[in-house]
């Protein structure tokens, strides 16, 4: 959870677009060659916590600590006062460095960096691959079968679909642990199709292009070989 060169604002749109209440990374601060920087997200923002290298220990605040793991382990087990409001955040889940996430499939989403003037591609080179990919789709009716275009993002293991992009609320998640197949489809009129198997019902999906289609395809496909192994290294930890 080292992140050596990540700026302030990639770890921020890392931390809120990935992570979650607790989850924190050290990173070289922007000020001095002797500071780090230790990076926790709150509820809904992220505060920065200068930790000084004195070459022998590690200085945070009023508190000296001689290993990073013990530095660690006091702050998981003792509230950071995070802000002026007297906010508390204790350090639970560490983000790593290394994301096993095909990066070829990913930008980061950072809809905080947007708002603020900077843009995605200031972000990106410093950002560890997040598993995610959102876009839109033209989606079969299961009863009526006609084509609308959907919102779809995939986060995890779980794919939503939403009426556009602005909704908030998907009209269906669905859950890839229980998919077994994705792969082309050439049974409709239509062009840059594929499908999803699962159990009750198989969705039928369309890309505008034959690339787009192929993305989506490759990294479900991935996703699915990452939870078979899973279920696989499960089974013979079980047996063994």
């Amino acid at each position: 959870w080292y992140h050596d060169n990540l700026t302030r604002h990639a770890a921020e749109a890392l931390l809120l677009s990935n992570g979650q209440d607790g989850s924190y990374l050290l990173r070289k601060s922007n000020e001095r060659e002797d500071l780090y920087s230790l990076s926790v997200r709150g509820k809904d923002s992220v505060k920065h916590f200068h930790v000084e290298h004195t070459g022998t220990s590690l200085k945070f605040g009023f508190n000296e600590f001689y290993s990073l793991k013990e530095l660690v382990m006091h702050f998981a087990n003792q509230p950071l006062i995070g802000s002026e409001t007297g906010t508390l955040i204790v350090l639970k889940h560490p983000y790593p460095r290394q994301v096993e996430e095909p990066s070829i499939y990913e930008s980061v989403r950072v809809h905080t960096a947007m708002q603020t003037g900077r843009t995605e591609s200031d972000l990106v080179p410093n950002a560890p691959s997040l598993g995610t990919k959102e876009g839109y789709l033209i989606k079969q009716g299961k009863i009526v079968k006609n084509w609308k275009t959907r919102w779809f993002t995939l986060h995890r293991n779980e794919l939503k679909y939403f009426k556009d992009q602005t909704a908030t609320e998907p009209i269906r998640a669905l859950d890839l642990t229980e998919c077994s197949a994705v792969q082309f489809d050439y049974s409709q009129e239509r062009v840059n199709c594929f499908c999803l198997v699962f159990p009750l019902r198989t969705y039928y999906l369309c890309a505008k292009t034959g690339i787009e289609a192929d993305e989506w395809i490759k990294i479900l496909r991935w996703k699915l070989s990452q939870i078979r192994k899973q279920l696989e290294e499960r089974n013979a930890t079980l047996n063994s």
